[in-house]
């Protein structure tokens, strides 16, 4: 009986999941579609110049490209033959689509594993600490999390760059360009699973200490279990919270890392289908968007299976214990070190708003740092630390904004997970590049289309971990306690739910802050957001990033606020956390 009321449900939520999927996907791929047409811009203009960047084409030769390419015809014959099966051939080198596309995939499925690989690893290290002394009952003291923020506030453009000068050219430890075999894989792989294995690593170390202090972690402490029992218990108990975030990784790995596969000229499956989208290359992007919503439905089903293989049956038979935080004492530097960066920033802001940012002094060209010019100059011989304290407001403040838009929509959509699970797999598959372009084809580029692309696929990681803290939470014997007892949904939503939900939200929230200032940058780097000569950190780091080797400090200035930003706001997610646990225990 058990069994029948447990799996009932287990059908119509795989049947509305398939459903999410495939109406998401039919949604996203038409949006696609139509984009050559939606932008406004003549197709067949751009194409003509993406082939031989004649800027200046004659009426004769638009028509003939207009006529070649059935541009006539509307979208709507290109999409019910592309839907047929026919994938065509390339507007712009006139070679089959489905050869290149399954050429850059396979290129971008070997750079992921071997992230991954990097992922995992970091994660590890950063969680070690934290499962020795869980496991063996001597966690007293909360940890922030500052070595993962610092990690994964690091751009992974600049972390190339520099990988690329370091360890390919100057000593020459691996091939630095290309794509010819496992030792080219290396940096990039680097590049990428650096950042995202702190992500995961500094959510996964966040929430290890509410699983060593469970009842069972007890008992097994005192029974005199070994300590590797209950580490690999309480990574178990814990990674099913965590892995949900998988699925924005992996994406990130294959179809947002454009900036890394340009930098080690890897041709990748993100590279071509950002390169397929400014040049309205619509065969090839609808067939490039097509492997990567395969991919991400692919992910979430597999991350998903993953979930429930490691709850087992207290997940199916509703006997999970909820996972609380403990209330830990925090670490008596916390507080000074996020009033350390709070001045730190507040300083930089305060002596750049009283210089000009937007002075060009050819004379001065990547000065290194003096009285002068505290943080030097860049290329046009401009101010780096009044443009850092002229952008630092418009920075944090569009970054904040963007942040509490998509998680809010997250939890909302998360609360759903029945209604929401298809599309939240298909739309993180949609890169913040190709979600630009859609926004801007509406709104033109402009610094809120921006932020309106990144809010459009931001929400992706705040729904699934909702949706799996969710799942877990209803699970819990003592939310069948309270139904029994006549809860209703509000009751369980303000006493139960939410607080499983929200503070675990808040961390990653904070925590992918700085993540969100480096796509802003990139959407503003491809001239579909902020605008130049405006300063802003991110566009600091897209325009100074082929300096590196060069100039340095031009790209340490904003990458170092961007480090302090990211500490700032995981200090004061854990200083909110306590203060939320604590309320809680009142």
């Amino acid at each position: 009986m058990t069994v029948t009321h447990s799996n009932a449900p287990a059908r119509p939520f795989r049947w509305r999941a398939g459903a999410g999927r495939v109406l998401a996907g039919a949604a996203l791929l038409t949006a696609v579609g139509v984009l050559p047409w939606l932008s406004g811009a003549d197709p067949a203009l751009t194409v003509l110049r993406a082939r031989s960047a004649d800027q200046d084409p004659t009426p004769e030769q638009l028509v003939a490209v207009r006529e070649q390419l059935g541009l006539d015809e509307g979208p709507v014959a290109h999409l019910v033959r592309w839907l047929g099966g026919d994938a065509g051939a390339s507007w712009v080198s006139g070679e089959a689509v489905l050869p290149q596309v399954t050429a850059a995939l396979s290129v971008s499925l070997t750079l992921m594993l071997g992230a991954l690989v990097v992922t995992l690893l970091v994660a590890a290290l950063l969680c070690a600490r934290t499962v020795f002394l869980g496991s063996r009952r001597r966690l007293g003291r909360d940890r922030a999390g500052t070595a993962a923020a610092v990690l994964a506030a690091l751009p992974k453009f600049l972390l190339a760059s520099l990988l690329a000068t370091v360890c390919g050219v100057w000593w020459g430890w691996f091939p630095s360009s290309g794509w010819e075999g496992p030792q080219w894989m290396v940096l990039p792989s680097l590049a990428l699973g650096i950042p995202s294995g702190a992500m995961i690593g500094g959510l996964l170390g966040q929430s290890l200490p509410a699983a060593f202090h469970e009842p069972w972690a007890q008992t097994a402490y005192a029974s005199g279990m070994p300590p590797s029992y209950t580490a690999r218990n309480a990574l178990r108990r814990t990674l099913p919270g965590v892995l949900p975030q998988f699925l924005p990784t992996v994406v990130a790995l294959v179809g947002g890392a454009v900036a890394v596969e340009k930098i080690f000229n890897i041709p990748g499956l993100g590279r071509l289908a950002l390169d397929a989208a400014v040049a309205q290359d619509l065969p090839v992007l609808q067939t490039s968007t097509l492997a990567l919503v395969l991919l991400g439905v692919a992910a979430g089903v597999l991350v998903r299976a993953l979930r429930h293989g490691l709850l087992g049956r207290p997940l199916r038979d509703g006997a999970l214990p909820g996972l609380h935080q403990p209330e830990l004492a925090p670490r008596r530097s916390l507080r000074w070190v996020a009033g350390a960066c709070a001045l730190a920033l507040l300083a930089l802001g305060t002596a750049g708003l009283l210089r000009d940012p937007l002075h060009v002094d050819t004379a001065a060209r990547l000065l290194p740092p003096s009285v002068a010019h505290p943080l030097g100059t860049d290329s046009l011989g401009r101010d780096l630390l009044a443009r850092l304290g002229h952008g630092a407001l418009r920075t944090a403040g569009v970054a904040f904004a963007v942040t509490a838009v998509s998680a809010v929509a997250g939890l909302l959509l998360g609360l759903v997970p029945r209604a929401s699970a298809g599309l939240t797999e298909v739309v993180a598959t949609l890169p913040a590049v190709l979600a630009g372009l859609l926004v801007a084809g509406v709104t033109g580029p402009s610094v809120w289309g921006a932020a309106g692309a990144v809010c459009l696929v931001g929400w992706t990681p705040y729904a699934a971990q909702t949706a799996a803290l969710l799942e877990q939470e209803r699970a819990g014997g003592h939310v069948a306690a309270a139904v029994s007892l006549g809860a209703g949904r509000a009751h369980l939503l303000r006493r139960h739910l939410l607080p499983a939900v929200v503070p675990a939200l808040l961390r990653n929230a904070l925590l992918r802050l700085p993540t969100t200032v480096l796509v802003l940058a990139s959407l503003g780097f491809l001239g579909l957001g902020e605008q130049p000569p405006t300063p802003e950190w991110g566009r600091l780091l897209s325009e100074n990033q082929p300096y590196v080797e060069l100039a340095p400090w031009t790209v340490l200035g904003p990458a170092g606020a961007l480090v302090v930003l990211a500490v700032l706001a995981v200090s004061g997610s854990t200083v909110l956390a306590n203060s939320a646990s604590r309320r809680t225990g009142e």
